[in-house]
């Protein structure tokens, strides 16, 4: 019975006929396991760092986190491929504004809402944007050659604004980086003993306040 199953299944999935809705199916499951895979580690030692509450609340929070960007990226890929598909078939052929208008339609319906996850991956995305636009520009010749590697020049300006902005005007940062920094450039400022200069960053008194 299971041996049947498996080779009607493996016969239904080499039908060409049926590769487009299969392929929007396995993007969408693709975007489950990717989204699943990229955040719990990161919600993990996020939450175990930065957050105070109970085991329960910390693993509840680790796994709606989880859940959150795992559900839209699975969403995010369905609604993408199943709109390029869409285009493809309605004007015959593929064309690159159908990638653009099928993400830019992914992009509001899901990752829209204004909230902390979807401000990390949207800001995540910006950054890999920029550098992609600035070599595009170089290619196709929009912009000159550097005669030196403008690295040293981007990672200084980066640097220096996001510890100005950090410093002088912290509201205006993602709450995760918030947190990031304070533990980095803050809390190394206090300490009452060798527990809390060593060993933990907080005193075990301090933090159970």
């Amino acid at each position: 019975m299971l041996k049947t199953l498996l080779y009607t299944v493996n016969h239904l999935l080499q039908q060409e006929k049926y590769k487009v809705p299969l392929a929007i199916f396995k993007g969408f499951r693709n975007g489950a396991v990717y989204g699943a895979k990229i955040r719990a580690p990161h919600a993990f030692v996020m939450t175990f760092l930065f957050r105070s509450g109970s085991l329960e609340e910390k693993l509840r929070a680790i796994l709606k986190a989880t859940y959150t960007h795992s559900r839209n990226l699975a969403c995010f890929v369905f609604t993408y491929k199943g709109l390029q598909a869409l285009q493809e078939k309605l004007q015959g052929r593929s064309l690159q504004s159908h990638s653009f208008l099928a993400a830019c339609v992914g992009g509001w319906l899901v990752f829209g809402d204004n909230n902390n996850i979807n401000s990390q991956i949207n800001m995540y995305l910006l950054s890999r944007i920029l550098f992609a636009l600035s070599r595009l520009a170089v290619e196709k010749g929009v912009v000159p050659q550097p005669k030196r590697d403008p690295f040293p020049l981007f990672a200084t300006l980066v640097w220096g604004l996001v510890l100005w902005l950090f410093e002088y005007h912290p509201h205006t940062l993602q709450p995760s980086l918030q947190s990031s920094m304070n533990y980095l450039y803050h809390d190394s400022n206090v300490w009452h003993d060798i527990s809390d200069f060593l060993v933990y960053n907080k005193s075990r008194t301090a933090a159970h306040k």
